[in-house]
């Protein structure tokens, strides 16, 4: 990792070399680096705990919570990211609407990005102290050195090379893992009271396969930055849709060994270590499989997969973060006018401050048994509310600026409270809810509860931003709009290319695969 940081530091001569890697990433290099973005430690470790906690249902966070949203950015979402040669979400956000819009979205947005960096960093720290004896502080203080330095010097490049190069360790260092079938499936969606995770299905689809999956992947930096940095606009189109295809079969490789962690839990007794709350913690699913079942030599393989992972998760975070201070916040707000080579140098001193940063986030992990619950949290309170306000801008012109901004801070705020008056069985008012004092609700599981946050957040959103852009009035006219809106722009033409090249062709088989697999395990 760190030998591909330092060759790749001769060709960052500029800002976008650094922050979008020229826009010269080929489409399947692209398409990899952004499956791997996400596969990070809340997917490795995160999903195997939610296999253990809550059984075949995670699936789910595929099938529905990706498959779909994944076409939508493709097909529908990239060509005005691309086509408007927008350096990051945020600053989309500022062509479509405002300055407010986008620095709002930026302030959230590079919140969350600490977060998420930090989920990884305590995820790797508490591997080593398990599986090698290794000071937790002290794993903490190497992981974030040595991602600090590949990136430094290679940028955005450097971590799309690096996921690359994970994706295929992860790939082989599970694969022992994976030792028997899928055998139960998803027959009890009817009532809340019968499945593990306490949903329906319509708070499972609109809660998880639509408000928080068209979130994450349509409207967050961290997985659309690695298709911005794709060579054209139908190798950036291709780039979600490339990705989905290994995306589908994930659940084999993550969702199953967490699966058979807890049946040995259950089996066995005491398989999985206790919690100071008194329940298994999950998030060790992963190592304990790995140090139950592993020789010696595969069990140098499975650590280097997992700690590719870990790496992955926390570049991926990094990068999308000192993208997003440096253009969209300090270069927009701070010190605007300045030379490139100034920009460049802030952006290395981002990526210094937001290792930092994951560091003490990566504390606040350790009150979490399933480090997926929190992070689909985080992902409730920013990508929720925000999937509202593209589907509106990008859909339909009349949306305003003030419409949009003050919509982002009503569905935020109709997040916290919901989050603030309900709680999840068994927890205490406090960081799990119920912090505003009466508890109006109580959910059977943290992530139904996620769920409905998530949908309450989008709901807010889209009524308060619909409601104040028909009061307010319209700052940009049909020409500025003209590639930013969907009515205005035109239709991408792809008469020369042969018909199985073409990104919809690949967008309907995936579609089609992915409700068979709905079907056979609902």
């Amino acid at each position: 990792m760190l030998g591909i940081g330092w060759a790749l530091r001769r060709v960052i001569k500029n800002s976008e070399d650094f922050f979008l890697s020229g826009r010269s990433i080929p489409a399947w290099i692209a398409g990899l680096a952004f499956i791997s973005a996400n596969l990070g430690a809340q997917e490795v470790i995160g999903m195997a705990a939610s296999g253990a906690k809550y059984g075949i249902m995670t699936s789910h966070f595929y099938w529905v919570g990706a498959m779909p949203a994944m076409v939508f950015v493709g097909l529908f979402m990239m060509p005005f990211y691309y086509g408007s040669r927008a350096r990051s979400v945020p600053e989309y956000l500022k062509l479509r609407f405002d300055e407010k819009t986008r620095g709002l979205n930026a302030i959230t947005f590079a919140i969350m990005t600490i977060f998420s960096s930090g989920i990884s960093m305590y995820a790797l720290a508490k591997l080593l102290e398990l599986v090698l004896g290794w000071s937790f502080h002290w794993s903490i203080v190497l992981s974030a050195v040595i991602v600090l330095i590949y990136i430094f010097l290679g940028g955005l490049t450097s971590a799309i090379y690096n996921e690359v190069l994970q994706f295929f360790l992860i790939v082989l260092g599970f694969l022992p893992l994976v030792l028997l079938g899928l055998k139960d499936s998803w027959k009890y969606m009817d009532s809340p009271s019968h499945n593990p995770m306490g949903m329906e299905w319509f708070g499972l689809v609109m809660g998880l396969g639509f408000a928080l999956s068209f979130g994450y992947w349509c409207t967050d930096f961290l997985v659309v930055q690695r298709a911005m940095a794709a060579g054209s606009m139908t190798a950036a189109r291709r780039t979600p849709l490339i990705a989905a295809v290994p995306k589908m079969l994930m659940p084999a490789l993550v969702i199953l060994p967490g699966m058979l962690a807890i049946g040995l839990h259950a089996s066995r007794g005491g398989f999985l270590p206790i919690g100071d709350d008194g329940q298994p913690n999950y998030n060790l699913a992963i190592p304990m499989m790995l140090a139950h079942y592993m020789p010696t030599g595969l069990l140098g393989l499975g650590l280097t997969a997992l700690m590719a992972s870990f790496m992955s998760g926390m570049a991926g975070n990094v990068t999308a973060f000192n993208s997003v201070w440096t253009y969209d916040i300090y270069q927009t707000h701070i010190r605007p006018g300045q030379t490139d080579q100034h920009y460049l140098r802030v952006g290395h001193a981002a990526t210094v401050f937001g290792i930092l940063a994951s560091v003490l986030a990566a504390y606040s992990a350790t009150r979490f048994n399933n480090i997926l619950d929190m992070l689909q949290l985080v992902f409730s309170f920013v990508n929720g509310p925000l999937f509202a306000t593209f589907l509106l801008g990008m859909f339909w012109r009349r949306t305003t600026g003030h419409g949009a901004f003050y919509g982002l801070l009503t569905g935020t705020i109709t997040a916290a409270l919901h989050y603030g008056l309900t709680l999840p069985r068994g927890a205490v008012p406090g960081i799990k809810g119920g912090f505003l004092g009466a508890v109006l609700h109580i959910y059977p599981s943290e992530m139904a509860l996620n769920f409905w946050t998530a949908l309450f957040a989008w709901t807010g959103c889209f009524v308060a931003t619909l409601l104040i852009s028909l009061f307010t009035k319209r700052t940009k006219t049909d020409d500025e709009l003209r590639g930013l809106v969907y009515s205005l722009t035109p239709r991408i033409q792809e008469g020369a290319m042969p018909w199985y090249k073409r990104p919809v062709t690949l967008a309907v088989g995936i579609l089609v695969v992915s409700a068979l697999l709905n079907v056979i395990f609902w």
